[in-house]
């Protein structure tokens, strides 16, 4: 009976050691899962600089005569 009681409590203890290090791997991988401030600045810095790029590409007088004039056409199509 005492072999029974030690080999459980060795597998009991063995199986809580197990689930402590796959917890702490999981935790890890979590963890390192998503962005740092840093990243998320630079983010935002690339996507204003993007936004001001199309910005002043779509007011400039071309591309604002183009658009004006597929709007334009759009609304004068009959139907």
């Amino acid at each position: 009976m005492s072999r029974m009681v030690w080999a459980r409590v060795r597998a009991l203890v063995c199986g809580v050691g197990t689930t402590l290090r796959r917890r702490a791997v999981r935790h890890a991988l979590r963890r390192d899962a998503g962005m740092v401030t840093s990243e998320y600045a630079m983010g935002i810095v690339a996507a204003v600089a993007f936004a001001v790029v199309l910005y002043k590409v779509v007011t400039s007088g071309a591309v604002s005569a183009e658009l004006q004039g597929v709007v334009k056409g759009a609304l004068d199509a009959r139907m």
